[in-house]
């Protein structure tokens, strides 16, 4: 009967995951208003950073700032993966971040700068106003709808491969292999279920905006349907994925060469 032992961790995987969805999405519906009948949340104004890291998060906030910094020739990136200082007097605290990230001698690699840049007092003092405007979802807040989201996937993969291995092993001779496979259904077709749920009804899942943020965000996307975005708009809201110029997208995802002894 070890194929019940198997059973019970498939329904804990399963009940635990789909808990902590219903969990993170009942506690985004306590802490969104809805629609805000007067328009005032959707006519809301997002700077650059702001759309920034609703979109992606606070590494995408720094990423922006590079490349504001590079459009205006007051940072050299290098398709090698090396930023230059050209200008050391930032236009903003967030400017005066990634020049601090760089550090003192004035380049380093962008790899680290990015990082470092994400985790600085300003794009943290960022984070926290979005957040007391509604517009981002706090640190503290639990679980995502993304994360619990991505848990009941994993659910789903681990019912799955218990479910093999419990049709693999021997059984005794008055349980038939369907009936057990049978029995895992259901805790696959639980999660499955709970994951087309949150398809339907909370999609799409942020782990940065709030349901009020994402719905700012698609006002901005909405509000000039003829213009094409400028190139900072794409990036702040797509990521590096948007940058179309081959020597400045190298300059991001260029990796050093391991070393050969």
């Amino acid at each position: 009967m070890f194929w019940l032992l198997l059973l019970l961790l498939a329904w804990a995987f399963t009940g635990t995951a789909c808990v902590r969805l219903c969990l993170a999405a009942m506690r985004a519906a306590a802490t969104d208003p809805g629609p805000d009948p007067g328009g005032v949340v959707e006519d809301h104004d997002l700077t650059l950073y702001e759309a920034a890291f609703l979109s992606g998060g606070p590494q995408r906030v720094a990423d922006v700032t590079l490349l504001s910094m590079a459009r205006q020739r007051r940072l050299h990136l290098a398709h090698t993966g090396w930023a230059t200082v050209v200008d050391p007097l930032g236009r903003d605290e967030i400017e005066r971040s990634v020049i601090g990230a760089i550090g003192p001698e004035g380049q380093s690699r962008i790899a680290p700068v990015r990082t470092r840049a994400a985790h600085t007092d300003a794009v943290r003092r960022l984070a926290d106003r979005l957040v007391r405007s509604g517009l981002a979802v706090p640190d503290a807040a639990g679980p995502t709808i993304g994360a619990a989201v991505r848990q009941v996937r994993a659910a789903a993969l681990a019912v799955a491969t218990l479910a093999v291995a419990a049709l693999l092993i021997p059984i005794q001779a008055d349980t038939s292999r369907l009936m057990v496979g049978l029995w895992f259904l259901l805790p696959f077709t639980l999660s499955l279920s709970c994951l087309a749920i949150a398809r339907f009804e909370v999609h799409p899942y942020s782990p940065w905006a709030s349901p009020a943020g994402q719905r700012v965000l698609g006002a901005l996307l909405r509000r000039r349907p003829g213009d094409e975005p400028s190139f900072l708009t794409s990036v702040a809201l797509r990521g590096i994925r948007a940058i179309g110029e081959p020597e400045l997208r190298a300059a991001f995802t260029h990796r050093d060469a391991p070393h050969r002894e």
